[in-house]
């Protein structure tokens, strides 16, 4: 006898597939700068500095220089993240065997984790995003609509005081990388030149182009083992220059922006640090939903412009 199964639609078995994340972040610009904690709103950066002067009196000293206190303002923009899955829209799928409960209340969800993990994931990249590519007064997936901008105008010849070092291409190709940087540490200031937070920040594909500039200018010098990968960030020292790190963030991919100077005078204001890891994960009985909610506040801005260089390109 033959079997019929005409009637059956060809089997897939995909609950014995691995679910793969789409893990896409891991590394943050914060992990490198100055955190301000504690803004609702705006709150002042505070400045001193002191200007000595020395003259030649011998017996009778007449008081000079200057002790100067200014401030700088950084201004947080508050950002949310919020949604709401209907887990009966999976029981006519192969996850509303895998990853429901038996029963028709279904107030839990195998996956609750891995969607947490995914959720903090992305928050971190949009983070990036947020502190570097920001401008004020337009509207961004990352960050809204707000009246503070990311590092990318902050650190740039539109503000007073930062050094524009012009790139010698219209690109920061493979060919040029290595002389534009350069370039830009000899403009630096002096005054920090002994900082052991001297970081260039740009884009993974500039990162890129650096490190093929290193293994084409001459090899003794590269160590791949040198590079540290986390996701979204990649950081390698600078060679011959202890002090100094290249940094390769998710936040200025799609940029030609290099911008160099102490990480620490960059200085990020939130309203608590926690904020970027905690979220809210609930199941709310009134809409049958699996709800969450992620609440911050951001805003970016840097305490001496004078010791910092960009090539100002976009």
């Amino acid at each position: 006898m033959s079997l019929n199964v005409t009637a059956l639609a060809d089997f897939n078995n995909q609950i014995a597939g691995e679910l793969v994340l789409k893990m896409v972040y891991g590394g943050s610009t914060i992990e490198y700068v100055t955190v301000q904690e504690g803004v609702k709103f705006q709150e002042p950066i505070n400045l001193f500095e002191v200007s000595l002067f020395m003259n030649n009196s011998t017996c009778v000293s007449t008081p000079s220089g200057s002790a100067t206190f200014t401030q700088r303002t950084i201004e947080v923009c508050p950002r949310t993240s919020f949604d709401a899955l209907c887990l009966k829209d999976l029981d006519k799928k192969y996850l509303g065997i895998s990853s429901l409960d038996r029963g028709s209340y279904n107030e839990t969800w195998a996956l609750a984790n891995a969607y947490s993990e995914l959720l903090v994931n992305q928050f971190q990249k949009a983070n990036d995003q947020f502190l570097w590519q920001q401008v004020s007064g337009s509207y961004s997936t990352f960050g809204g609509t707000c009246s503070t901008s990311g590092l990318n105008v902050i650190i740039s010849s539109s503000t007073a005081g930062v050094v524009p070092f012009p790139a010698n291409a219209a690109s920061m190709s493979v060919a040029n990388i290595l002389t534009t940087m350069d370039g830009m540490i000899a403009t630096s200031s002096a005054d920090v030149a002994d900082r052991d937070d001297l970081t260039f920040f740009c884009s993974v594909t500039l990162f890129r182009n650096y490190v093929a500039a290193l293994r084409q200018a001459n090899n003794f010098y590269f160590d791949p083992s040198s590079i540290t990968n986390r996701g979204g960030l990649y950081e390698m020292a600078y060679p011959f220059q202890p002090n100094i790190k290249v940094v390769g963030t998710v936040g200025l991919q799609g940029s030609n922006r290099m911008v160099f100077g102490p990480a620490k005078q960059i200085v990020v204001g939130t309203d608590l640090l926690s904020d970027f890891s905690e979220f809210q994960l609930w199941y709310d009985i009134n809409t049958d939903t699996l709800r969450h909610r992620i609440a911050t506040k951001l805003g970016v801005n840097i305490a001496f412009p004078e010791f910092f260089v960009s090539n100002n390109l976009a």
